[in-house]
């Protein structure tokens, strides 16, 4: 048995062969460092406490997985944050080559796990296991880039991993819109993945709906290279110059909706 069909519930074709591939590259990563207080591009925390929340973050996931439900936070971006914060204080470890061991064998318990069939409340909501996995993968690209990026090595995401998240990111995305920016728009657009992956999200007056298979005719759409789109997603990426190097292209009856899509959510 592989580790894409581990348990009663069988992920898809490659996921459970990214979550391993990924937690063992960041293991890579991890284990050259020798200072872990250098800060992280675009973060508050060290390279520690990356390293220590995705340590923490995967035991998580792989108690989810085997049905031991934990709660971690309010299931708002604000929340999961001072979750995220109090785990963090409450947990010492700081050296990378003990918490690369953690994060890699956390992953393998998550993919060992004996998976049942019912959904599982996690920090973003209920969700099925292939949902789940694809939200462990998710959270192991972002902080594994973060990492990468903190040691001056080239990250681990591509096209592959990325259309992985995508189950994840469905699911998610109609629990992070932004309010604020949102607010009364009412717009229709898919997303096309340069490789083929797409999906559509519609807004109505402010509230989101996203559909894994894009229908009705979209007021935008937006062709995005996988990447860039997760590294947006996840606000790695700036909009302004993924669109200066090329990386996104915007037609449709209202193109200039598209610089107005990645501000309408809120990364969490």
């Amino acid at each position: 048995m592989t580790a894409d069909q581990i348990g009663p519930t069988s992920l898809p074709a490659g996921l459970g062969e990214a979550i391993r591939g990924t937690a063992d590259d960041i293991a890579v990563l991890l284990r050259e460092v020798r200072d872990t207080a250098v800060p992280v591009p675009g973060l508050t925390w060290t390279l520690g406490e990356t390293a220590a929340h995705l340590a923490l973050a995967n035991m998580l996931m792989a108690d989810l997985a085997a049905g031991r439900e934990h709660g971690y936070g309010d299931g708002t971006v604000e929340g999961i944050a001072a979750a995220n914060e109090r785990a963090l204080a409450e947990f010492g470890e700081r050296a990378a080559r003990p918490l690369a061991e953690m994060i890699v064998a956390q992953t393998g318990a998550f993919l060992a796990a004996d998976r049942g069939t019912a959904p599982v409340n996690t920090p973003m909501g209920t969700m099925g296991q292939v949902v789940l996995g694809s939200y462990l993968l998710t959270h192991m690209l972002g902080h594994g880039y973060d990492i990468a990026r903190a040691v001056g090595r080239p990250h681990m995401l591509d096209r592959r991993r990325v259309e992985l998240s995508l189950p994840f990111m469905v699911e998610a995305m109609p629990r992070v819109v932004d309010p604020t920016t949102a607010r009364r728009l009412t717009a229709r657009y898919t997303v096309r993945l340069w490789g083929g992956a797409r999906f559509g999200v519609t807004f109505d007056n402010g509230a989101a709906t996203v559909d894994p298979v894009p229908s009705g005719r979209a007021d935008c759409t937006i062709s995005i290279e996988p990447v860039t789109f997760l590294l947006m997603a996840l606000g790695r990426a700036d909009p302004r110059g993924a669109v200066a190097r090329g990386r996104v292209l915007a037609w449709g009856r209202k193109p200039w909706l598209a610089p107005r899509f990645p501000t309408l959510f809120k990364a969490p």
